[in-house]
């Protein structure tokens, strides 16, 4: 008879102290264990934990000790009855040796996928916690593929203009030069319902499909264009990492150079450009200039916010991504007088965020996945601005007409 429980141990490069808050604080458990975390990690508090495999549990922290140890009950989804996670911490070689002891686990038929699959995923889980603090990258990220797709929103008013019956997939809003999108073939507007043999209908299924696969891999693309449902095959590209800056200014200054192409790309658009031109809408729900700059005003204030959750280490609870409010937009629009005072605040935006990622605390630097993580995030080239400003050149053709 198998026995009731897994263990397992891994000497991770930090502190007992750190060690612990990576099983105790929701923010650190995304960033190496999990997709979604919620907790109050006392006796009797709530953990719940959920991947983008589709896979969750939930529980109760039984007991706590700071830098010592940590209980709690787990009931994954599909599995016959709650069982116990027990781990401790103990500092080894000047690192931490975590041991965990997964118990309760029966035995037979309906435990014997299940067994084996908390067995693989503790020993990754593992191996990744130690990467995330050593060096700050989460393996279950730089190991996979990348489509090179902006997506964009998608609704049943978009999708009947499209020639479709639902709005039930990922619109292509453009594609990255040289990546496996664009050398497929795929193109704006196409909309993705499949991917591999799996539903990619939304972000979670999209995921789910990727992470199934790795760089390099051939997967076959069912997608619709022009209301017609087609197919072909697309090689995934492998996910370019920046070099990660090792300090607050060093970072701030990468990210100033991405900003300065950003600003010069806006002003060189904008020259010559009327207010009329600038508020023009193409259509009733089609965005104006005006609009996407406004659009790009709130996302900069929504990634300040970010950064304040990420280094006070409490997130907002996330379900999924909501899409644009348009009337939050408008807002932006109406309450600056021209589209010169818009560019002026986006401007100003940015100068708060570098100087914000310039006075990084060293407290935040120390936990060396959420700093990746967030610089990861800074340093992407800026597919999204390129993807708008065609968008702005459109409206501006269609005011000009």
């Amino acid at each position: 008879m198998s026995s009731d429980s897994l263990s397992f141990s891994q000497v991770i490069n930090t502190t007992p102290e750190n060690a612990y808050r990576a099983f105790t604080n929701a923010t650190e458990l995304r960033g190496w264990l999990c997709n979604v975390a919620t907790v109050v990690p006392r006796p009797g508090g709530r953990l719940y934990m959920w991947w983008e495999s589709g896979f969750y549990t939930s529980g109760e922290y039984t007991s706590v000790e700071p830098g010592k140890e940590v209980s709690f009950t787990w009931f994954g989804k599909g599995e016959p009855a709650q069982t116990q996670v027990e781990v401790t911490f103990s500092a080894k070689d000047g690192g931490t040796r975590v041991e965990v002891k997964h118990k309760g686990l029966g035995s037979g038929e309906a435990w014997e996928k299940i067994r084996q699959e908390i067995d693989q995923g503790w020993k990754n889980a593992l191996e990744n916690l130690n990467s995330v603090v050593t060096t700050g990258e989460d393996l279950r990220f730089v190991t996979r593929p990348m489509l090179g797709i902006i997506v964009d929103e998608f609704n049943d008013e978009i999708a009947k203009k499209l020639g479709l019956s639902s709005s039930e997939g990922i619109r292509i809003g453009g594609t990255v030069s040289g990546m496996g999108a664009e050398s497929a073939g795929l193109q704006e507007n196409d909309v993705i319902t499949s991917m591999g043999g799996m539903p990619a209908i939304d972000f979670e299924s999209l995921n789910q499909a990727l992470n199934a696969r790795k760089a390099g891999d051939t997967v076959e693309v069912i997608f619709f264009r022009d209301g017609k449902q087609q197919k072909l095959q697309m090689t995934l590209s492998g996910r370019p990492i920046p070099e990660i800056p090792s300090t607050p200014q060093g970072l701030a200054e990468a990210v100033s150079k991405l900003y300065k192409q950003i600003e010069s790309g806006l002003d060189d658009f904008l020259n010559g450009v009327s207010e009329e031109e600038a508020a023009f809408k193409p259509g009733p729900t089609e965005w104006s200039i005006k609009d996407n700059i406004a659009h790009f005003i709130q996302g900069e204030r929504f990634f300040q916010q970010y950064m304040s959750e990420l280094v006070s280490g409490f997130e907002r609870f996330a379900d999924d991504y909501g899409g644009n409010v348009n009337e939050i937009l408008e807002a932006t629009s109406a309450a600056y007088p021209t589209v010169n005072s818009m560019v002026e605040e986006y401007k100003l935006n940015m100068a708060e965020t570098l100087y914000f990622i310039a006075h990084l605390p060293d407290e935040f630097l120390a936990r060396k996945g959420a700093y990746w993580q967030l610089a990861y995030g800074l340093l992407q080239d800026p597919y999204h601005f390129d993807a708008l400003l065609e968008q702005m050149q459109s409206a501006l053709e269609a005011a000009r007409k």
